[in-house]
């Protein structure tokens, strides 16, 4: 049986984004529209701004379930900060209507390959390598809503499956990893 989403094919690109600040532009808008879910996947991430928006979504929508799926320890020094910051306003093991709605997990065999994007109900972005250079993450493609509900649904099954991290202590265990030059526009 072929989906609904297989059958349109590229009609799930809204648009292709091929400089750093529309890419910035469009990730932080899928976080701002975020209503109902908010799916981000990777280790890579340590844009301020972005990090920011995550963080003022959640404390400003408190029935906002929230994914974070890590591959990997974190990359960056900014994203533990931001994962401890998500905790200090979110107990992952306290429930809001019975729906926990903060969750942290890390994938941690080696060989699982790392995935980039950031997802609500309506729309997501998912980061590409640069259509300019070698080293660095700077383009992507916004997605409609039927393309960011399938990531969605990818992201919850994989922090389903990933390892919890749920407390300051968590985040501290899982060092950063070293010698990983940092790329623009990963997640």
């Amino acid at each position: 049986m072929v989906s609904v989403l297989e059958e349109s094919g590229t009609a799930v690109v809204v648009k292709v984004l091929t400089r750093w600040m529309d890419l910035l532009e469009a990730m932080v808008e899928v976080v701002d529209c975020a209503e109902e879910w908010l799916v981000v996947t990777g280790s890579r991430s340590r844009e301020k701004s972005y990090l920011a928006a995550i963080e003022t979504a959640v404390a400003q929508a408190p029935d906002l379930v929230h994914y974070r799926v890590l591959y990997g320890p974190p990359r960056h020094p900014e994203l533990t900060d931001h994962l401890l910051r998500l905790l200090e306003l979110r107990d992952p093991r306290e429930r809001r209507h019975g729906v926990q709605t903060l969750r942290i997990g890390i994938v941690e065999q080696m060989t699982a390959m790392e995935r980039f994007f950031v997802a609500s109900e309506s729309s997501a972005v998912v980061p590409l390598p640069s259509f300019h250079g070698a080293q660095a993450f700077d383009c992507g493609i916004l997605l409609g809503r039927e393309a960011a509900v399938g990531l969605v649904q990818h992201g919850r099954e994989a922090c389903a499956s990933a390892r919890p991290v749920e407390s300051a202590e968590a985040v501290h265990a899982l060092a950063v990893r070293e010698g990983h030059a940092g790329r623009r526009g990963e997640t």
